[in-house]
């Protein structure tokens, strides 16, 4: 049985790093198609659906960037390999989950209303920390969704000009799943321009410098139009 096991867990390691092999061809080409450098891209490994086991497999192969949607299902997962990567909460995050989120995910990608903004900087203050976030936007505008519309985008940031224990670092979106990735490009460029308007009206302290947006079905256009994180489960690391 312990050989069995053995068998097990390398051939798991050797798919995961062809997956990775194959993952970084693309995300290269994609950059290369867009003139944009490598170095402008890092690649979250989403391992929501996947075990403590594979989830340390990915860290041991040289994933740095964790996501997770849910803290009870990170809970576990955190506890041991935590002090291991860059972690981001990249799921819909409710207010009382807040305590549990703040001080242990480097990046929220899911800041969505002004009730979590100040529960989040509430919690932040208390830790002496600033909590990285991401503003949430539905883009697409489909109702199964969550984020801001568009539209809300400039009085949300000037609404969170009293959280003094929250940065803004992006803008986060999910586009509609297609048959034919290329029809996601509207949604990821106009996330870009959003953030891009927001940063020449000046309103937040800080420029919003990240586009998260992309998973595994159209990662590569999203790099075209400008993502600095892309989100990757299924074609990372498995299911």
């Amino acid at each position: 049985m312990r050989g069995e096991r053995v068998l097990d867990l390398q051939e798991a390691r050797t798919a995961l790093e062809k997956r990775i092999a194959d993952v970084e061809r693309r995300v290269a080409a994609a950059c290369e198609r867009s003139g944009r450098s490598r170095s402008d891209v890092e690649v979250i490994a989403v391992t929501k659906y996947v075990s403590l086991e594979a989830t340390e497999q990915a860290l041991q192969a040289g994933l740095s960037h964790i996501g997770e949607n849910r803290w009870q299902d990170a809970a576990e997962k955190w506890e041991k390999l935590g002090t291991q990567g860059t972690w981001h909460f990249i799921g819909h995050l409710q207010t009382n989950k807040v305590k549990d989120v703040i001080g242990r995910f480097a990046y929220i990608h899911s800041l969505d209303r002004i009730s979590l903004a100040k529960e989040m900087d509430k919690k932040a203050g208390q830790l002496g920390l600033k909590a990285d976030c991401l503003i949430q936007l539905n883009v697409s505008g489909e109702e199964t969704k969550f984020g801001l519309e568009p539209d809300q985008l400039f009085s949300f940031a000037r609404e969170l000009a009293n959280c003094k224990h929250i940065r803004i670092a992006g803008l986060m979106t999910m586009a509609p799943y297609e048959a034919e990735a290329e029809a996601t490009r509207p949604v990821f460029r106009e996330l870009r321009n959003l953030r891009d308007e927001l940063n020449r009206a000046a309103i937040l302290p800080e420029e919003a410098t990240h586009l998260s947006m992309g998973m595994s079905n159209d990662f590569e256009v999203a790099i075209e139009e400008g993502a600095t994180w892309v989100r990757l489960g299924s074609v990372l690391v498995g299911k």
